[in-house]
């Protein structure tokens, strides 16, 4: 028995959710979550532009489709090798911090050339290693020739997360919200 539940040790089944309507929820994050494939994650196809496509356009495509990076191919298609990765950070340090104008500015002087990269059967620690290591928010995932398949981004490792303490994470008391007094800086 453990502790003073009349549970049998090593009976975890009281942790399940009953009733619940829709899949049960996952209730244990441990090692096997890490090990699956990308796929658990959420993910949607990759925006794609060619090298020769301007900042702004790249820009408005990444405003458009609430995006923090877009993908470089040859041919601005998946259906070619990735060749670059530009970013939001990209637009700060390579472009803003420098005066540059996005308008006549083509992608291939500002993106970040053949970027890391994982391939689409990774699994999800490979990814987060990636992230760790590297620094980075957004790491591309490629097919055996190289081709764009998906983005992985730190957002989408976070939901894959929250489906793991939903209620945790998603019913929150009000303790740390917007309407918090705060001190007021200058006059």
């Amino acid at each position: 028995m453990t502790g003073d539940l009349d549970v049998p040790e090593g009976d975890e089944s009281y942790l399940d959710d009953e009733g619940d309507a829709g899949p049960p929820a996952a209730t244990v994050l441990d090692g096997r979550v890490l090990r699956q494939r990308l796929d658990v994650l959420p993910v949607r196809a990759p925006s794609v532009y060619a090298p020769a496509a301007t900042v702004t356009q790249a820009i408005r495509g990444m405003q458009r489709e609430r995006r923090g990076c877009v993908l470089i191919t040859e041919d601005g298609t998946e259906r070619t090798r990735l060749t670059g990765i530009f970013t939001e950070r990209d637009v700060l340090f390579r472009i803003v911090d420098r005066g540059r104008n996005p308008a006549s500015l083509p992608l291939a002087e500002v993106m970040t050339p053949d970027p890391e990269t994982v391939p689409h059967e990774a699994s999800v620690a490979w990814v987060i290693n990636q992230m760790a290591v590297g620094g980075y928010r957004h790491v591309p995932v490629v097919d055996d020739e190289g081709r764009p398949v998906f983005v992985i981004s730190v957002r989408d490792v976070v939901e894959l997360l929250v489906e793991y303490f939903p209620q945790e994470i998603l019913n929150l008391p009000p303790q740390y919200s917007a309407d918090r007094m705060r001190e007021r800086e200058g006059a």
